[in-house]
């Protein structure tokens, strides 16, 4: 059972009143114009673009404490060491590329090379992929917790809270909104895991009272697990969020140095919260709900406030990746599908498009969170299945040598997705290996056969 003292409670309700008060208060400079509204008038500078790529990036709070409770540094090994490598390579190939490019969105840049049809179907996986709904049911997860109450109302109120500043302020309450919660995601982590040393002691505690594989970086799971994961990790590529903050940075340069920068926090923060689902595990090494690992390690080793304090940083932790990819969301829709596909659309429209798109997101996503009410298993589902169909065409969009007929392009893209998906429903019948091979391996193997043959047939028809 998991208490919360009134000054626990205050807490919580000062941070979510100073989230909304600077979320209200920097949306009065924002204007209607599309660059305003969607990329603050690409005027981010190194220090919040650093802030905002870092806070923006950790949404996955309580499915981290279940993965590395469940695993161990597996966790780590997974979810942060790749992610590293294709940030830094992101940073060195792609950053200043997307800048000069001054664009909106990732559909933009497909439509532009490859036509509208590209631009459309990519448009729609994006959407997919940026879907607010495993964030959503974090934040209402933990609003339940602490509340006390139903989880659809918990839903509702998680939505209005990220909702409602991006209404009327766009990107720039989203990056004010953000930096704020940079800040209290770091104090939050950075006093639990003190209190966790100085309760029970550092790493010889972690031996002594872990299982042996937990303390192994690929935690006793098969190599096509880790392998999965892995490749899961080339969605750095293809982004939308990287690609928006690239877009919206005063230059290539910040764009550039603000990842690379970015690493370090990353690395920095994953270093807080895998120790603290090692503590949990440590000390609670019997959970029936895993994914209630942080919540309820932090009622075993927090007294009142500093519990409030270790659940606001969960909450901005989570927010500040819930309201970036609600707009993100929303910007599909109003960007990417309604200014592109209706011919009278007039820029001073996109603000009514994307609030049309955040509450068609919002729905959506609601719906999402309540009928497949597992984190891990909504990261995995869609990673695994719609990952595949985009990497290659947006690497090859900035590469003019990596790049093949649009038609064959849509063939990639929907071979990719088509086939990952018959592998996810029909490799149960599968006897031995091949029940063993994940869906994503098949959708990337379809992706760089279909690419390989436009590349050949194009090196052909240029001789």
């Amino acid at each position: 059972m998991i208490s919360f003292s009134t000054l626990d409670i205050i807490i919580i309700l000062l941070f979510f009143s100073l989230l909304l008060i600077i979320g209200f208060i920097s949306s009065r400079n924002t204007i209607s114009t599309s660059e305003d509204y969607l990329l603050s008038g690409r005027k981010i500078g190194l220090f919040l673009f650093v802030l905002i790529n870092v806070s923006t990036w950790y949404g996955g709070i309580i499915g981290v404490g279940e993965f590395t409770y469940r695993y161990g540094l597996v966790s780590w090994f997974t979810q942060g060491l790749p992610y590293y490598f294709f940030a830094f390579l992101f940073a060195l190939f792609f950053a200043g590329k997307i800048r000069a490019a001054s664009l909106f969105t990732i559909p933009d840049k497909l439509e532009e090379v490859y036509g509208k049809k590209v631009g459309l179907l990519s448009a729609l996986i994006v959407f997919i992929l940026v879907s607010p709904a495993p964030y959503l049911l974090m934040a209402a997860n933990l609003i339940s917790i602490v509340f006390d109450i139903n989880i659809i109302i918990a839903l509702v109120i998680a939505l209005i809270l990220s909702a409602s500043y991006l209404i009327k302020g766009g990107f720039r309450s989203n990056v004010y909104a953000d930096a704020f919660q940079f800040f209290v995601m770091f104090a939050g982590f950075i006093v639990i895991l003190v209190v966790s040393i100085f309760s029970f002691g550092g790493f010889d505690f972690l031996q002594k009272n872990l299982p042996e594989t937990h303390l192994s970086i690929t935690g006793g799971t098969s190599p096509a697990f880790i392998t999965v994961w892995f490749l899961i990790a080339l969605w750095t590529f293809a982004d939308p969020g990287f690609h928006q903050r690239c877009y919206a940075a005063k230059s290539g340069e910040i764009a550039k140095k603000g990842i690379l920068i970015s690493i370090i926090f990353f690395a920095l923060f994953d270093f807080l919260t895998t120790s603290t689902g090692l503590y949990a595990k440590a000390v609670l090494p019997n959970l029936s709900k895993p994914m209630m690992a942080y919540p309820l390690f932090a009622e075993k080793v927090l007294g009142s406030g500093l519990k409030g304090i270790f659940y606001a940083a969960m909450f901005a932790t989570i927010i500040s990746t819930l309201n970036s990819f609600l707009f993100l969301s929303a910007t599909t829709i109003s960007r990417d599908f309604i200014f592109r596909v209706n011919k009278n659309s007039k820029e001073e429209k996109i603000k009514s498009y994307t609030v049309i798109g955040i509450i068609i997101s919002g729905i959506i996503s609601i719906l999402i969170a309540y009928f497949i009410p597992s984190v891990v298993e909504i990261w995995y589902t869609i990673g695994s299945l719609f990952i595949p169909g985009i990497i290659l065409p947006v690497i090859s969009a900035y590469y003019p040598k990596l790049r093949i007929a649009s038609k064959l392009i849509i063939t990639e893209i929907l071979f990719a997705i088509s086939f990952g998906m018959m592998w996810f429903y029909f490799r149960s019948t599968f006897i031995g290996i091949l029940s063993e091979i994940e869906p994503m391996i098949v959708g990337l193997i379809a992706a760089i056969l279909i690419h390989t043959f436009g590349l050949l047939r194009k090196s052909v028809s240029l001789k």
